[in-house]
């Protein structure tokens, strides 16, 4: 399955990166295979980073695939939550960590 690692932060200043870099790995991935992302380095991020993950899901789902986000920051699963987007992606918060 192909993988994207994101940085350590994650905002709006590197959101046209990280666009392009969602687009290249989601290219790569076939239907059948999907698309990880490992948010595990993840330490500042603002709305950009939701904005990302839900262009990634959109990206992959229009290729018939399907997107996991592994290693899920706490702080994140928050902001998803809090902007009513939980439910609309994998965000697996690895071993260890209690549930939102």
């Amino acid at each position: 399955m192909p993988s994207l690692q994101l940085p350590a932060e994650a905002g709006l200043e590197q959101a046209g990166a990280l666009l392009a870099a969602v687009d290249a790995a989601a290219a790569g991935a076939t239907a059948a295979e999907g698309l990880q992302i490992d948010a595990a380095a993840l330490q500042r991020f603002d709305s950009s980073a939701i904005a990302l993950l839900l262009h990634a899901q959109r990206v992959v789902r229009a290729r018939g695939s399907r997107l996991q986000v592994l290693h899920a920051p706490a702080k994140l699963r928050e902001l998803a939550q809090l902007y009513g987007v939980l439910g609309l992606l994998s965000l697996d918060p690895g071993p260890g960590a209690a549930p939102t």
